[in-house]
This record gives C-alpha cells, structure tokens and sequence, in this order.
C-alpha cells in the first residue's frame, strides 16, 4: 500500500497519467541502478510521483476503464431518451438509473458520459424553424409586465399584446392584472380591433388557461372556462410546447416592441393617458411602420390579404353575456336556472345537459344535439313547459289525434225501396 490507502495498481486503475512500455522499462532500470525518483523523473519528463507509482508496480500495467465507467455500457438509448425527457438534468437521469437499472454512479460520472448529448440538446434548443401562417390562420397572444411612470408613481402593468400570424398586425391593451377575465377581455378586443376572428388562437400555458400540459406526450387539458370562451367564438386554443416559447416568437417579439417603442421612456398622468398613447400609437406608428420579415406595412398586408380570411363576427355578443352551465334534469322533467324551472324531454331525468343562456333564450343540450329552447321568464319560481316534452308520461293528457271523417259518397246513397225490391218485399 502506498499513501493514502491505494494501492499502485489501483491508483493507476483510476485513470492516472500513463507512460509507454519502454519509458516504464527504462525508468526501472534507472531505479535499479541507484537513480532516484526526482532525478528519473526529470530525465523523463514526467511527475515524480508518477515515478514512484510505477516503480512501486514493478512495471509497465495497461490502463482499464474505471468501474462505474464500465457499467454504463448497453445503456446508451436508454440515456439518450431520459436525458431529453428530463431536459438535461442529470441527476433526475441518475435517480432513474438506479432505481430502474440498479446502477449507482456518480453525478460526475454521468456528466462526462452525458456530454456530447448535452451539446445536441443546446443546440436544438437554440434552433427555430420559422414558419409562415396562412391569412387568418393564427393569433398569438402574451402578456408582458412593465413599471410605468403613472402621475408621478411607478407603477406594475400588464400589457396584452396580440399578433396576427401573417400580416403581423398587433394589437395592445393595458391591465392592471393577468387573470382570466384580462384574458379573456383582451382577446375580445382583437378580435374587434380586426372585426374577424381567426382560426387558432395560440397561447403560451398559463395557469389561468391551461390546467395541465405534458412536455413530453403533450397532453393539454384546457381550463373549461376557456373552452366555452372559445366555442363561443368560433376558434381553436393551442399550446405552445412547455419551456419553448419560442414556438410563439412573432407574438414575444410583439411584446418586446411594445415595450421598448410604445412604452419604454414616457411619463402619462394618468391609466387613461397610457390607454389613449397606445391606441395612437397602434394606429399612428405599429400598424404603418414597415416589418422587418415581411418588408410591408402590417396594416396594408391585412387590409390586402388577412382581412377578408378572418371568421365574421355577425353580431356576436360578448362571452360575458353569455352563460354556460351544466344542470341536471329533476324528476319533474325541468331543470332549475335562477329560481325558475324549464322543460325538457322526460327521458332525460336524471341526466347532465348543457345550458346556454344568450340574447333572452335559453338553449339546452344533451350529447351534442339541441333538445329544448325557451325564452328567458322575466319572473321568478316560474314553471315553463313545452307540453311536447312530456308525451308520454303518465297522468299528463295528450290531446287525442283528429281523424278527420270522409262524407259519403252521393252515388252510394239510394232510396229503401230498392233494397226492399232487392230483398223480396218489405220489413
């Protein structure tokens, strides 16, 4: 054993500097003769330590891969795709390896193993395919948070940007917040600063809007409330995927203009003045300044080409003014909405049905389909009923059918005496 506890051979195991077959033989030799380490090894030029080690081993001894090394092999796959599916954290890959593999090393060790991997990740991670939307495909929408001079004060707002995927046309409005209704409120006022709405929606995750969102099978479940909003608009949500918002880059370009044109420099006296300097500013500067990627103008692009492909809005009332609710039909074939009850066909006690209440009517629905409409009872503890809804139901009076009766025919009516003649005589 030498110092520290090892021995040579182990020492050396471990991954130590290694000379040739014959500096190794000749370095022996010179120890054989009487020379010591610090002489040999500055005839050699190597550590003297390195001399000692390999005198002590008696001789030249190949160097063999370390242990741990060794027990990564056959598991370069299965490296692979846990490396990307925990986005680089080796550690995580190292929890996995052990419980799943039953092989233990160290966070080092798989570090260096891990390494040529790392460089692709990087490296995909920092590629962006650019890609370019149809007219009236897409609308991506973010918030950016920025201090503002107020009346003297810094003050936090938040700054609903909306981009539209083709002609770049944005719009910009100013909140004090980022909960759903901010949202919400700002997609409505796109979609009438456009007067269309587009075909996708495409929104990074937040929390007000997606629920969940799996990096790697991508699984998106969407807050039901966004759901309704977009039904009643007509478009689809999208989802960027997680840690890549750089799938929704015209948008984080968006922000980032506003901020530093719109917003960044100047004093207003007021939430209102901020308001108003950006409805200049989208209309006097962002709309006819010349876009960088496409060379046009955003307002003469969508004038040209994106205008025309949006949805209409046809009059669509506000999702505020619209109410989505889930109701269970009572044993009395109604369901209850605001302290009045409403029919709906009998056989559906006991099931969910969907209720929508817009412009005074109330629509109810069952696995897709339009089962009762009513008008909306300006009264209180009503009951509405649809007779048809009850056809079948026992003690309710279903008006009996009218047959009508066919008159007879003159030509069949004769007079008695010829069925007498006929019958031999009379009664």
């Amino acid at each position: 054993m030498t110092e520290g506890g090892s021995s040579p051979r182990e020492r050396i195991e471990r991954g130590e500097t290694m000379l040739t077959p014959d500096e190794v033989t000749a370095m022996v030799q010179l120890h054989g003769l009487g020379w010591g380490s610090k002489r040999i090894a500055a005839h050699l030029g190597c550590a003297r330590n390195t001399v000692k080690r390999y005198v002590a081993a008696g001789g030249w001894t190949p160097q063999r891969r370390g242990e741990r090394q060794r027990r990564l092999a056959g598991l370069e796959g299965w490296l692979s795709e846990r490396f990307r599916r925990h986005r680089g954290n080796c550690d995580v890959v190292r929890q996995d390896l052990a419980r799943e593999h039953e092989v233990t090393v160290s966070l080092r060790t798989l570090e260096r193993a891990m390494a040529p991997l790392r460089q692709a990740f990087q490296a995909e991670a920092r590629a962006t395919l650019r890609f370019e939307t149809a007219p009236g495909r897409q609308l991506q929408i973010d918030f950016g948070e920025m201090r503002v001079a107020v009346a003297g004060e810094p003050a936090k707002v938040q700054l609903f940007v909306a981009t539209l995927g083709y002609s770049r046309r944005p719009y910009v409005r100013v909140f004090r917040h980022q909960r759903q209704s901010a949202w919400f409120d700002g997609l409505e006022g796109a979609f009438r600063h456009f007067n269309g709405v587009p075909q996708d929606v495409l929104l990074d995750n937040p929390k007000a809007l997606v629920e969940h969102h799996d990096a790697q099978t991508r699984e998106v479940r969407f807050n039901p409330r966004l759901l309704a909003f977009a039904r009643h608009w007509g478009f689809r949500p999208r989802a960027c995927a997680p840690y890549r918002a750089r799938t929704k880059g015209k948008d984080e370009s968006g922000v980032k203009y506003v901020k530093r044109n719109a917003i960044a420099g100047h004093r207003f006296d007021s939430l209102a003045a901020l308001e108003a300097h950006v409805v200049w500013w989208m209309r006097e500067v962002a709309d006819i300044r010349v876009h960088g990627t496409t060379g046009e103008p955003p307002y003469d692009r969508f004038e040209r080409a994106e205008a025309a492909a949006l949805q209409p809005l046809n009059g669509r009332p506000p999702f505020g003014a619209v109410r989505e609710l889930v109701r269970r039909v009572q044993g009395d074939c109604a369901i209850e909405l605001d302290t009045n009850s409403y029919s709906v066909p009998w056989r559906l006690v006991g099931e969910m049905v969907q209720v929508q209440v817009a412009e005074g009517r109330i629509r109810v629905s069952h696995a897709g389909q339009e089962i009762a409409v009513h008008a909306v009872s300006a009264g209180r503890r009503q009951r509405i009923v649809d007779a048809a809804h009850l056809h079948g139901v026992a003690g309710t009076a279903r008006p009996a059918p009218e047959v009508p009766v066919a008159e007879a025919s003159p030509s069949l009516l004769r007079p008695l005496a010829e069925y007498e003649q006929l019958a031999g005589g009379g009664w």
